[in-house]
């Protein structure tokens, strides 16, 4: 998510957003990966929702995260927000919890 934003963050400055935007929406799949990581940024929560908003209904959003769903709203810290955002997201979701031990951690333990 941090290269997403950072990108974001440039698009806006260079007038590309808009662009950034359109080809944001045709990608069949997007992944978010370490959902809930840092905090968000009031500049990235809306270009969130405008990604998503783009998204819903036409094309794929994969999110990985290691913070539970039931905590997503506060991590979004904006109600109003929040419940745009997690409309959009969870809607039709399929969630696919996941348990055990990292991967990362299983690949470099000694054999």
């Amino acid at each position: 998510m941090s290269q997403l934003f950072e990108e974001l963050r440039i698009a806006h400055g260079d007038g590309s957003f808009g662009k950034r935007l359109a080809a944001l929406a045709k990608t069949d799949l997007l992944i978010l990966d370490d959902w809930g990581l840092a905090p968000l940024s009031q500049v990235e929560r809306n270009d969130l929702l405008e990604v998503l908003d783009d998204r819903v209904g036409t094309r794929s959003t994969l999110i990985a995260s290691q913070l539970p769903v039931e905590h997503w709203d506060a991590y979004l810290n904006d109600p109003t927000l929040a419940d745009a955002i997690l409309d959009r997201v969870l809607h039709a979701a399929h969630k696919l919890p996941m348990a055990g031990e990292s991967q990362r951690k299983l690949e470099k333990s000694p054999s």
